[in-house]
């Protein structure tokens, strides 16, 4: 199926619908028989996105883990979503990571999408019982600073763990230990 066919499509999406899709330039995730797409994110995001990759991969690969960039993240049948980083114990080969194999869900806020993020996938990781939420919250205005909430499954509910504001480090031991510096985030 190609990306000129989402407005043929008759009827809810499902997870084989979505599968024939293949590879495309803009995010789809596949949200309860929904499509939610999104082009690819503006330069500051994309660059946060990298450092802040490049600052979790060892700390990851020291606990065991891999860190992977925009990855398809099934957190049930039918529900099917593109965070900017997962960091897990699934496969190494594949097309999709299931929730159960993932410690750590990153998710950097755009302008187009900052309420989903704070809310509706936050709602999405906990059900999925994702045990760890990173909130990467940068300043639209400018791009000059950044603030960094870790959340903690407790029951269904997230709660904070850790913060960081502008100038900061955000430290914890857990999931793995990391420390990550707010400003080392805007260094592009």
């Amino acid at each position: 199926m190609s990306m000129g066919m989402l407005d043929d499509h008759e009827g809810p999406w499902t997870e084989a619908d979505w599968l024939e899709l293949g590879e495309t330039h803009s995010r789809i995730e596949l949200i309860d028989g929904s499509l939610w797409v999104s082009p690819a994110p503006n330069f500051p995001h994309q660059a946060i996105s990298t450092q802040l990759l490049f600052n979790l991969r060892n700390p990851a690969r020291n606990a065991g883990l891999r860190a992977l960039p925009t990855t398809n993240l099934r957190l049930k049948t039918g529900r099917i979503v593109i965070p900017d980083i997962v960091i897990g114990r699934g496969p190494r080969l594949g097309t999709i990571d299931e929730a159960a194999d993932v410690v750590l869900v990153c998710e950097i806020t755009s302008p187009s999408n900052a309420t989903t993020d704070r809310q509706q996938k936050k709602l999405f990781y906990s059900a999925a019982k994702i045990p760890w939420y990173l909130l990467v919250e940068p300043d639209f205005g400018d791009y000059e600073s950044v603030t960094l909430q870790l959340f903690r499954l407790e029951g269904q509910t997230y709660v904070e763990h850790a913060t960081a504001k502008r100038g900061e480090t955000l430290c914890s031991d857990l999931p793995f230990p990391m420390s990550i510096d707010t400003e080392a985030l805007l260094d592009y």
